[in-house]
């Protein structure tokens, strides 16, 4: 039986409908937002999946190309793995809906969304995470509570659910809240510094529209009938969590008390080697409960120290950094570099210029088809202390080079102000909590470092959370095991004026909105002190490029004249670079980007531009070289594409027999332009500027030639 639900949200309808499609699916639903439509299933095996210590959650987001009409740009003319865009919104539906599932469940589930249609206007995305819920809930998935999320913008100052994608960008506001009815648990932003007022109440406002939503999917359920499946929750038996507590718990907790992370580790590992061993012995098939009571004491060892002490493993103050410092230039060929770091959080980030034909091409749903502005991270094995075969970036570095990415882009300059292309690439050579936000800071380095003219300085730091009761514990600067161990990570990047970007999970229910603006608070104290010291190492962006970056101007010609510049099948454009080694990219409005390592090229090449699209006008000298030679003429380049005759009674003073007498092709010959005809031919003459002849300046008179008579020639042969 069909089911279907709607709201008006943003102002158009938002529809769910469930039990038309995928009908072995335990749960299935349609979402469609204007002509936007997405697929979202849901499944969950039958049985648990046996040696696993957490939920076995997997969210996969489907981008297709004939959601928009076209067919895709590879090889196989079919979607390959999945983009960063879809990466991207597969993890912001995972992050809320993971909490929500019982921590017991050890039954795979998977959330599959498909986009079936896309207008490029609305954002699938967020239908994506509606979809996702309301799957859930009419598939009988055990889910604590129902979850919904809306994605909110701004225009002219007033807060709007459901924005377009010009309304983001008209409105420097980019935020996601998802949650329950009364509380939120995952926050995503990107902004154009915006204070943290504007963001607390664009998070309110989100809450209310998300409540609406909560609501909606509710009345979905109830019309489905269907009840939660029952599942067999993986159970600590109690005389394993006796063992471990009676003969590990001080060693337990005495790992956590050593400063030093490696030290730690290692300790933690044979401790973890020992229990499992030696219990194995006694009680069969206990390795996976042990470790979970193992980490269930460090974790209440820890919450104890900062609920019960107001002090942090490693003694600082809950609202004190770990030591800064920043370091640029220490790579000689680079365009730019950023060292920083945070305590064991260290970030080396690499800044490279290009010219426009750099540009990223996207082959996805949406809006832009280049992307001139890039950020990668990068997380190698040795920056924990481990061992791992290396692969491609996986959904975590996508995510955190996603999000430094949206932290710096508001201040990336224009392309009219800066044409380059800017790729970063941040590695991370150690890691103890918050890399990504590490990641901008040591960003904002190589920006500067690189000659970006960057207005000011970007930095970022996490926010970490302890919720026993009544008390909200904030804990500026989250590292590793409070990470861990803790309830919330709180992400903030922005500049001295505002918020760029933001990401909040949380792994209890939700978060009240007062937590939301102290922890806002203490970001916002903790990046000012962040962007002293980036300061400090460099106060402003060099005033000039490295000298091994591409040198870049623009210029703008009449579109008209392109074709001219190109010449046909592109034999002008190919000619110029190929004598200046310039790359050269034009756009249809007449913009034209010129690139070259050496600034003498580069000028080179923009001179023979010019000289193409300038309009010649009788009297100008040109020196070129002669192209072709013809009876009535010989025809000089004056341009790359465009000529001009020197008649044959214009090349010298007195006009030669044959031309190849006095110049010949290849020659190079100053002329003057002497005529432009109707038909825009250009007349040329190289006897206006040689020296006068002899005899005061007038044209000696041509000696008469010799007569042969008709008597005085030889017979012809016969014929």
């Amino acid at each position: 039986m069909t089911h279907q639900i709607s709201l008006e949200l943003g102002g158009k309808p938002l529809t769910i409908e469930t039990g038309k499609v995928a009908g072995q699916a335990d749960g299935a639903v349609v979402v469609r937002y204007g002509d936007t439509v997405i697929m979202a299933t849901a499944v969950m095996a039958d049985q648990p999946r046996e040696g696993i210590d957490f939920v076995p959650l997997v969210v996969d987001f489907e981008e297709r190309l004939y959601a928009v009409g076209r067919i895709p740009g590879s090889f196989f003319r079919r979607e390959g793995r999945p983009s960063d865009q879809a990466v991207l919104a597969a993890r912001m539906i995972d992050r809320p809906v993971r909490p929500l599932l019982p921590k017991t469940l050890r039954n795979d589930v998977q959330v599959i969304v498909t986009t079936l249609s896309a207008d490029e206007e609305d954002r699938p995305d967020i239908l994506g995470l509606i979809g996702a819920s309301a799957a859930l809930r009419v598939g009988g998935i055990p889910i604590k509570s129902t979850l919904a999320g809306v994605r909110v913008g701004r225009v002219d100052g007033e807060f709007v659910a459901m924005p377009t994608y010009a309304q983001v960008s008209e409105g420097g506001l980019d935020l996601v809240v998802a949650g329950a009815a009364d509380m939120v648990n995952m926050i995503e932003a990107g902004a154009k510094e915006v204070d943290n007022e504007v963001i607390l109440r664009a998070v309110e406002f989100g809450q209310q529209e998300t409540r609406r939503l909560v609501k909606v999917i509710d009345e979905l359920a109830e019309k489905v009938g269907v009840q939660p499946r029952p599942f067999a929750g993986r159970e600590v038996r109690e005389e394993v969590a006796a063992a471990v507590g009676e003969r590990y718990q001080q060693d337990i907790e005495g790992i956590d008390l050593l400063t030093d992370k490696r030290e730690r580790e290692r300790a933690w590992q044979a401790l973890k080697t020992r229990m499992v061993t030696e219990l194995a012995r006694e009680i069969p098939e206990s390795a996976v409960e042990c470790l979970t009571v193992a980490d269930e004491i460090r974790r209440a060892h820890f919450r104890s120290l900062v609920v019960g002490q107001r002090r942090r493993p490693d003694g600082r103050p809950l609202d004190e950094l770990r030591a800064l410092s920043c370091e640029v230039a220490m790579l000689p060929r680079a365009h730019g570099a950023g060292l920083f770091t945070r305590g064991r959080t260290q970030v080396l980030t690499i800044a490279t210029l290009g010219a426009v034909s750099d540009q990223q091409r996207l082959d996805i749903i949406g809006v832009g088809e280049y992307k001139r502005f890039m950020h990668q991270y990068n997380f190698p094995p040795f920056s924990t202390g481990e061992v791992a075969m290396l692969r491609g970036p996986r959904r975590r570095e996508v995510g955190h080079g996603a999000l430094a990415e949206k932290a710096l882009l508001p201040l990336i300059p224009s392309e009219e102000e800066f044409p380059q292309t800017i790729r970063l690439v941040s590695e991370v050579l150690e890691s103890n909590g918050s890399t990504s936000m590490a990641s901008v800071c040591g960003s904002t380095l190589a920006l500067m470092d690189a000659g970006v003219p960057i207005e000011r300085p970007v930095a970022g730091l996490s926010i970490g959370l302890i919720h026993e009761g009544d008390d909200y514990l904030l804990l500026t600067d989250l590292e590793g095991r409070e990470d861990a161990y803790g309830d919330m990570d709180f992400k903030v990047a922005g500049t001295e004026q505002g918020v760029t970007a933001m990401q909040v999970d949380m792994k209890v229910g939700g978060l009240p909105l007062k937590v939301i603006a102290q922890a806002l608070e203490a970001a916002r104290a903790g990046r000012l002190q962040i962007l002293e010291v980036i300061k400090q190492a460099l106060p402003a962006p060099r005033a000039s490029l490295s000298p091994y970056a591409p040198k870049m101007t623009t210029i703008h010609i009449d579109p008209s004249r392109i074709g001219e510049v190109i010449g046909p099948g592109g034999r002008v454009i190919k000619a110029i670079q190929a004598e200046t080694s310039a790359e050269i990219d034009i756009k249809e409005d007449g913009s034209v980007f010129v690139a070259s390592p050496d600034e003498q090229m580069l000028r080179l090449a923009v001179q023979r531009i010019t000289d193409i699209v300038k309009e010649i006008a009788v009297g100008e000298r040109f020196t070129g070289k002669v192209t072709r030679i013809m009876g009535i003429g010989a025809f000089v380049e004056l341009s790359p594409g465009k000529e001009g005759m020197i008649p044959a009674d214009e090349i010298d003073h007195e006009r030669p027999r044959r031309i190849e007498d006095v110049v010949n092709i290849g020659d190079t010959v100053e002329v003057v332009v002497k005529e432009i005809d109707e038909r825009g031919r250009i007349n040329l003459s190289r006897k206006a500027l040689l020296p006068p002849p002899p005899g005061g300046g007038q044209e000696q008179p041509k000696p008469p030639r010799d007569r042969v008579y008709l008597r005085d020639r030889k017979p012809r042969g016969r014929r």
